[in-house]
């Protein structure tokens, strides 16, 4: 299953003799689009193979990836459970309240156990109380993630020498940037601030393959303050790229990256010539 490749032909673009191609990874799935599908993929191959018939992952309230779990779920008859940060919220937003109509189980974490969630004594509280499981990090940040996005660029049948992505957990970026051939690069876009996302994807890619590739870098200036949080210069950005191209951004993930993206061409970053490609999903 692959997704179209289709090139954006956006005035702002002309000037500077960039082009631009959009990976419609969005449109690879309905409940489970994009990264999130190259991400799980793999991740749903093991628990199958190991036997597992429930999934238990992390997310914050307003997740793609806890969506995009329950959907995995109730497509392939496994179980879910989705640990929330934070207290619980009634009514659901949006997000929650798909993730409990394909079948997901919420739970709740205060924010100071929530940042623990890794460790041992965590998780085991975790499986003592819903049972056997197969555990998927936040975001799919594990080996599995990491190797399904890294199938991407393979797909990409155009010259090209940048690949942008989105970025939450680095998980896609550390991925596309390991699956490029020599001379490629990766470009992610921090949707979140801290500027910790760097040596995460360093240590994605380690985990994986034992080694980090030195083929990518993530900007950091273009989040709006940080995940999920919008402006209304970025409302506007997003209502704008609708109108001129009948494409509707993801505000959360694909908005700040194609916002960010046009800025830095009109700021000259990429030189005349330049083929890149957005991966929007």
């Amino acid at each position: 299953m692959t997704s179209p490749l289709v090139e954006l032909h956006d005035d702002r673009l002309e000037p500077h003799g960039v082009r631009l191609y959009l990976k419609r990874d969005d449109l690879l799935h309905r409940d489970v689009p994009g990264n999130k599908w190259r991400k799980l993929r793999h991740n749903l191959a093991a628990a199958t193979e190991q036997g597992h018939t429930r999934l238990l992952t992390f997310g914050g309230a307003y997740s793609n990836h806890l969506r995009a779990v329950a959907a995995a779920g109730r497509t392939f008859g496994l179980t879910t459970v989705g640990v929330v940060r934070g207290e619980e919220h009634l009514p659901l937003n949006d997000s929650l309240a798909f993730a409990t109509a394909r079948g997901m189980h919420l739970t709740y974490l205060d924010r100071a156990t929530y940042r623990r969630k890794t460790e041992p004594a965590v998780l085991a509280a975790l499986v003592d109380e819903f049972g056997p499981c197969f555990v998927i990090p936040e975001g799919g940040a594990n080996a599995h993630g990491v190797r399904g996005c890294a199938e991407l660029p393979g797909e990409l049948d155009v010259d090209f020498d940048v690949v942008c992505v989105a970025c939450g957990t680095g998980t896609t970026l550390a991925g596309v940037a390991a699956g490029l051939r020599d001379g490629g690069r990766a470009l992610g876009f921090a949707v979140l601030r801290g500027g910790f996302l760097d040596e995460d994807v360093r240590l994605l890619q380690e985990r994986t393959f034992g080694v980090a590739r030195t083929n990518w870098s993530v900007d950091h200036d273009f989040h709006f303050g940080g995940y999920a949080r919008r402006t209304p210069e970025l409302d506007e950005f997003v209502a704008d790229f609708t109108a001129r191209h009948a494409v509707v951004l993801d505000r959360v993930y694909e908005a700040k990256m194609m916002y960010g993206l046009l800025s830095r061409v009109r700021a000259g970053a990429f030189a005349e010539g330049t083929r890149i490609v957005a991966v929007l999903g």
